[in-house]
């Protein structure tokens, strides 16, 4: 085994692109289990990063990495539910996570602090991290992927990694994915967002205080995610369409239609300007496989769903926390991998189907709360075992039907059946 300017060797069991809370989650459990991983990440990590409100299901990952209550001490913003104008009548609405089941709350956070928390403890846990890498492409041999190439800022040429089996988490820019796969873009989500942040804001009032909004205008929908004291993140979004159509920069499209809001603009009556304005267009997408021989995919390198109700690090670390348990079961049974991949895929297909399917027809706000409540119902309970309403919250906490079959994905017969039985003595 060579050795590197870092002083550890450069052969692993796992490499791991991309270090956001997918590869972090995946690399630090499957260290946990006693596995040599490297992490790759081409940014240095505290990052900035969109995507500040958590829901529920994504406290089940870091329940596993030990990190609630480092979560609490950062003093992240508790969030119990959501406030809605939304639908035909436009009445404002709520839901409370505590309908949907054991998990009541998730928070909202600055994503670099939780970002930087995560991979830290991946560390901990024994991942060797390496930032301001670039994958610049894999290895191959024998047509199966058996490494990468990566080159660090600041230095001339190429180093290489190898290992067992290679996760791309690289987010959007999809290191791997786009390599060996074709992306398939949703056509009924291809939206635009922009956003940008205020102080001294209004909060909800009571139980309210800290959900998030999502108010509704007659071209797209806002957000409004009270990250910390009077800090908000506020966004819009819209048909790609719809932008490419205005006569107005997305910042004044941003402002024109804040002003059509209700409750937004009332939160936001005293508030001042705090950043400039940020954009993102056409984010939905899945990609045509998830893995391949000796690669596999995860969190936003995998797909992404519209942020309506703010699924993305949910999906991403719960489906690395399920991957990890996956890997591991592999790399001890080589023989299983492709199969074990298969059921990983699969199922983590049917949970982020669950999800789009429901986006897509809640972007419908023609019609009422009772509806959107028997929609997530038909999507997840179809046999109507629990009351609607309660299938709505657990759907849109990422706590809900198909999601089981991700996170108790069962690979023993898969071990038994490729394990030749004992001879008799």
């Amino acid at each position: 085994m060579s050795s590197t300017l870092f002083g550890f060797s450069d052969d692993f069991d796992v490499i791991v692109i991309g270090g956001g809370p997918a590869g972090a989650t995946a690399a630090g459990l499957l260290a946990k289990r006693g596995h040599r991983v490297l992490v790759l990440d081409r940014e240095r990590f505290p990052r900035y990063h969109i995507g500040e409100s958590l829901i529920p299901g994504v406290m089940v990952p870091m329940e596993e990495l030990g990190l609630v209550e480092r979560m609490e001490a950062k003093g992240f913003e508790r969030k119990y539910g959501g406030t809605l104008v939304w639908g035909n009548n436009e009445v404002p609405w709520n839901f409370s996570f505590t309908t949907g089941g054991r998990i009541p709350y998730a928070f909202h956070t600055r994503r670099a602090d939780l970002d930087a928390l995560i991979l830290d403890r991946a560390r901990e846990l024994g991942a060797f991290v390496v930032e301001d890498a670039t994958v610049k492409d894999t290895i191959e041999e024998d047509g199966r992927v058996v490494g990468v190439r990566y080159a660090l800022r600041g230095l001339n040429g190429t180093r290489e990694a190898r290992g067992r089996m290679v996760i791309d988490a690289s987010g959007q820019a999809r290191v791997v994915g786009r390599k060996y796969t074709e992306v398939n873009w949703n056509e009924q989500l291809r939206n635009v967002a922009v956003w940008t942040y205020f102080d001294n804001c209004h909060r909800l009032p009571g139980d309210e205080w800290s959900n998030i909004l999502i108010e509704g205008t007659a071209d797209g929908w806002f957000w409004g995610i009270p990250i910390d004291k009077g800090v908000f993140s506020v966004g819009y979004v819209t048909r790609s369409e719809v932008a490419t159509a205005s006569d107005k920069a997305l910042e004044d499209l941003f402002v024109s239609e804040l002003a059509t809001t209700t409750k937004l603009k009332d939160l936001l009556r005293d508030a001042t300007p705090a950043a400039g304005y940020r954009s993102a267009r056409d984010w939905s997408y899945t990609q045509d496989r998830f893995h391949g021989n000796g690669w596999v995919l995860v969190g936003d390198a995998a797909a992404f769903v519209d942020p309506l109700f703010s699924t993305g690090v949910a999906l991403a670390t719960l489906a690395a926390s399920t991957l990890s348990k996956v890997v591991d079961k592999v790399l001890r049974h080589p023989e299983i991998e492709e199969k074990a991949l298969d059921r990983y895929s699969a199922a983590y297909q049917a949970f982020f189907h669950d999800i789009r399917q429901f986006v897509e027809g809640f972007y419908d706000r023609s019609k009422t709360k009772g509806f959107y409540f028997n929609m997530a119902q038909d999507v997840i309970d179809p046999e109507k075992k629990n009351d609607a309403e309660v299938d709505f919250v657990k759907l849109v906490s990422g706590l809900s039907g198909k999601a089981g079959g991700l996170f108790e994905l069962e690979l023993d017969d898969l071990v038994a059946d490729a394990t030749p039985p004992a001879t008799a003595g």
